[in-house]
């Protein structure tokens, strides 16, 4: 992998990660080869336009002002591995499991790693996959 390819690809999540921030998910789309997220925390996957783009609508209706600070950036041969806080507010309602939990208003700020994912040689994102403790999430926001 050259130094070229490694730069062209942090500066490709760099723009991923402040495209979610800013809500600006045309852009974040266009950041992937192929659309997909895996959040090993809960088990969820989107594969696909149509999944990925009802993970931002279903992700950010409980947390509008969410946002990531990046702590640390990594690379490897076929990933960008990024270290950061990921914060928001509980502002809407959250779909779970066993039902609908109406807004708390208090916020979360929790350490999170997630592994940007790309093909051999290439420069577009195929996943990212998001390591993180959702029993941390909930605690902060005073569901459990």
């Amino acid at each position: 992998m050259t130094d070229a390819l490694t730069a062209r690809r942090e500066a490709l999540v760099r723009e991923h990660m402040a495209s979610e921030g800013r809500l600006d998910f045309e852009a974040t789309m266009a950041t992937f080869d192929h659309p997909r997220y895996e959040l090993i925390g809960t088990g969820a996957v989107f594969d696909g336009d149509e999944a990925v783009r009802r993970y931002f609508k279903v992700s950010r209706e409980p947390f509008p002002d969410q946002d990531n600070e990046i702590i640390a950036i990594h690379h490897a041969e076929d990933a960008v591995i990024v270290e950061f806080w990921l914060t928001g507010t509980h502002k809407g309602p959250l779909k779970t499991a066993t039902g609908t939990v109406a807004p708390t208003g208090r916020a979360f700020r929790v350490r999170m790693a997630a592994f940007f994912l790309f093909p051999p040689g290439g420069e577009r994102i195929v996943c990212e996959r998001v390591y993180f403790d959702q029993a941390s999430i909930l605690k902060q926001l005073g569901l459990a």
